[in-house]
């Protein structure tokens, strides 16, 4: 976990080839005494982050961002208005690459689609 105690997995389940994670965000994380005091805003780096670390704990094994084919930030999330996130991501791998079309929602709406590519990291 990129950054310790910043989410916990509520609930995670499978509808056909669409893994859904439900998030509990800290709000009193220190991530958000910068990113903005007063008005914290999760940064989109990290909703990134959270969907390799989907793919991970899918998949087995430690992944490396590789490239991102089509990344729109839609909304912003802010813990103090929603602390739920909901992911929904499909997972495959092609070529010993793994490829990750994702989206991100919470109770205001879509706040991230994400199109990525990961590479396995050999432990």
């Amino acid at each position: 976990m990129l950054l310790k105690d910043f989410y916990s997995v509520l609930n995670s389940s499978k509808e056909g080839e669409k893994h859904i994670t439900q998030l509990q965000i800290d709000k009193t994380h220190a991530i958000y005494n910068g990113h903005f005091p007063g008005r914290p805003v999760t940064p989109g780096v990290i909703l990134m982050h959270l969907f390799k670390e989907e793919a991970e704990r899918k998949c087995g094994f430690k992944l490396q961002f590789k490239k991102g084919a089509n990344i729109k930030f839609m909304a912003v999330v802010d813990p103090n208005q929603d602390s739920i996130l909901n992911l929904e991501s499909e997972i495959e791998e092609i070529n010993g690459e793994i490829k990750l079309k994702g989206i991100a929602r919470n109770s205001a709406g879509i706040s991230l689609k994400i199109n990525s590519f990961y590479k396995k990291i050999e432990s």
